[in-house]
């Protein structure tokens, strides 16, 4: 019989529906249960595309005698991190006290007043790999609970005293000026820890970290530093030519094992091809390097061929595990691809694409690209175009038969904050590559959540599946999201995306606000009450809520005149110094708005017949700091009037070109504002 995760919509805990535990979601009736019944609550955070979630599921939640020492001694909770990234946020930072570390599975107990007194990650059934077991586990923590109350009382409130720090990161320090010193200090501590043989940064895991990969592009140019420039490329080619990258079909998996970006942990999430594509974009329009325009266009393709909800929406992720086997969508054989291609194209293509009859992944294959294709090209005497043809005709006939294949589990659901980078990504691609297709989709996806994923007051809802949306939403939400509308307004030139943005943020000031630290809470003062109110400047895998809100405030305040913006996006980022000066790995994003900030930044303007055609030809250009704005007739109104004051549209295009309040001679005519985009380029 199914427990009580069975009404839920989240498809990590719908997964646990059938579990022999007695699984409550997060609410009143398992809080209530353990204060009546003075049992701890047993709170496991998870989510669906995680490893390790189901290798502890399929040990010790679907082990009866497990089960029953867990339901009898606790009340055991299930969350989706993806869901509830506030009670991920909070007890995460318990376990890390507690244990030194972090990851998911997250197992933490709590006294029914929600504080913590034990906890960990993954724990096998029965004590292996030095690790003691799970059942070893309950009992202990049931002796503790039982036999020595007062002491896991007193360790939960000195632990609670802990987290209310932690949570609150980045609020007090020193004061660090907001200079292009601390953009300096960054590149370099960046530069010592990359990886000059295969990119990236430190060992492996390797993570792709593409804030850092932005930052240091954007200091490269500022600065005249091929160095840094080099770094970013180096990092961007070996990504795309290693196994984490999919040959196929696109699209990039979270992380790699190993240092050479070979063998990939194979989950894909939607935020880090969102967040990949605007870097390889970006690297395209410093660069015209085609590869990177190629691996901008086939991410993207991925995304609306394979995670893209017919209403608009984005899901959320695809499992690394395939019938139960990591991987095993992925992976080829030499035989598997003689029998699709045939004798000389296989051995073609075996040779490039790295396939041997020992197989580099458990006797098996990952596709990756030892050498470029231009190599390869000069190696057998090719032109390089007629084998970069043979060889794409090749990936469609292994890419429709692997099609065929049990594909890995998809998590369906669709969560502002991603949705927001991959419309973000969308809308920025659309109108540098003058795709129209990714335009469409941005507006769509835009569209669909301001339509479909709010409340009865208008407020944003976080998540949605299959028609039902739901739980309030929270600061990155509101943040990337309003990044995102001005994005798409940048592509489109329609200023009710502007409105819905400046509706979005008037919100976050309103109800996110931290009275008189700088700053604001990632839940809203409305919120249902937790263990603490978590404020955090940092950055993680996906931009922190306080960056993105700077990020917005900055764009759309130089759009839409607002100087409350500005003002604020600048007491954020001083906030935010002392941390940036500390460990500026962990706010990468955080420093590509202060970039922003600190410029120069430009407005440009564009009025008159064809400025929204010539706008779009500054979008194809890397000015990585500007804000563009376009209206061809005297008729339009909306929410840049104050922007376009004495700025009246006519027969002849103009650009207005302005930065830090100062606005340059305005540029006549097409020829000469195409001249003087190229220069700003």
């Amino acid at each position: 019989m199914p427990n009580k995760l069975a009404d839920e919509t989240s498809p990590y805990l719908l997964q646990h529906k059938n579990n022999p535990v007695d699984w409550y979601p997060w609410g009143p009736e398992a809080l209530e249960r353990s204060r009546a019944e003075q049992k701890p609550i047993f709170l496991s955070i998870g989510y669906s595309s995680c490893h390790w979630c189901h290798v502890m599921e399929h040990e010790s939640f679907e082990n009866p005698q497990i089960a029953q020492w867990m339901n009898e001694k606790f009340v055991c909770v299930k969350v989706d991190r993806e869901e509830r990234p506030d009670l991920d946020q909070i007890y995460m930072s318990a376990v890390q006290f507690m244990t030194g570390h972090g990851g998911w599975p997250m197992s933490v107990f709590l006294t029914p007043d929600l504080k913590p007194f034990y906890g960990g990650t993954y724990w096998p059934p029965t004590a292996s790999r030095g690790m003691p077991g799970f059942n070893q586990v309950l009992m202990a923590v049931d002796d503790a609970w039982t036999n020595r109350r007062d002491q896991a009382l007193a360790g939960a409130e000195q632990l609670t005293a802990e987290i209310e720090q932690i949570t609150r990161k980045g609020v007090e320090g020193a004061s660090v000026p907001l200079s292009g010193d601390l953009l300096n200090a960054a590149a370099h501590s960046l530069e010592r820890m990359f990886d000059p043989i295969h990119g990236g940064f430190g060992e492996a895991p390797k993570f792709p970290h593409p804030f850092e990969l932005q930052l240091l592009l954007r200091w490269s140019q500022r600065t005249n530093n091929q160095r840094w420039n080099d770094l970013v490329l180096l990092s961007l080619d070996r990504m795309a030519a290693g196994g984490i990258y999919d040959h196929l079909a696109g699209g990039f998996a979270r992380y790699s094992v190993d240092a050479r970006w070979l063998v990939p942990h194979f989950e894909k999430m939607l935020y880090d091809n969102a967040l990949l594509s605007v870097v390889y974009l970006e690297a395209y329009l410093a660069t015209g390097k085609p590869n990177y325009r190629q691996t901008v266009v086939e991410t993207l393709d991925y995304l609306l061929r394979d995670m893209n909800d017919p209403d608009g929406g984005f899901y959320s992720a695809e499992d690394a595990d395939s019938e139960g086997v990591e991987g095993k969508f992925y992976v080829w054989t030499v035989k598997q691809i003689r029998d699709i291609l045939g004798g000389e194209a296989a051995d073609l293509f075996c040779k490039v694409y790295d396939v041997t009859e020992t197989g580099n992944f458990e006797g098996q294959n990952i596709l990756n690209l030892p050498k470029t294709i231009a190599q390869q090209a000069a190696l057998l005497g090719r032109d390089e175009q007629s084998l970069v043809d043979e060889l794409a005709e090749s990936r469609a006939k292994l890419l429709a038969v692997r099609g065929e294949r049990v594909r890995p589990g998809l998590d369906d659901k669709v969560l502002v904050a991603w949705n927001a980078l991959a419309i973000d990504a969308m809308a920025r691609a659309g109108a540098a590559l003058g795709e129209s297709r990714y335009i469409d989709a941005a507006s769509k996806a835009a569209k669909f959540i301001l339509s479909e994923m709010r409340d009865t007051d208008g407020r944003l809802l976080h998540t949605w599946r299959g028609g039902t949306a739901k739980l309030a939403a929270y600061l990155d939400d509101y943040t990337t999201l309003a990044d995102a509308l001005v994005s798409v307004y940048e592509a489109t030139f329609d200023e009710s995306q502007l409105t819905a943005a400046t509706e979005l943020m008037d919100t976050v000031l309103a109800r996110f606000a931290g009275g008189d630290d700088a700053g604001f809470y990632f839940t809203a003062d409305d919120h249902e009450k937790l263990l603490t109110r978590n404020k955090d400047l940092t950055d993680n895998a996906t931009p922190g809520g306080n960056s993105m809100a700077v990020s917005a405030l900055l764009r759309l305040g130089k759009l839409i005149g607002r100087g409350d913006y500005l003002d604020t996006a600048h007491t954020i980022l001083a906030a935010a110094a002392p941390l940036m000066q500390q460990i500026p790995m962990a706010t990468g994003r955080m420093f590509v708005a202060l970039d922003f900030r600190l410029g120069p930044t430009y407005e440009l303007v564009f009025a008159g017949a064809g400025a929204k055609q010539l706008a779009q030809s500054a979008q194809g250009k890397f000015i990585a700091s500007r804000v563009i704005a376009a209206r061809e007739s005297a008729d339009e109104q909306g929410a840049i009037d104050e922007l376009y004051q004495g700025r009246t549209p006519s027969d002849e295009p103009v650009l207005y070109v302005c930065q830090n309040n100062r606005c340059e001679s305005p540029v006549v005519g097409r020829d000469a504002i195409l001249a003087r985009i190229e220069e700003l380029s």
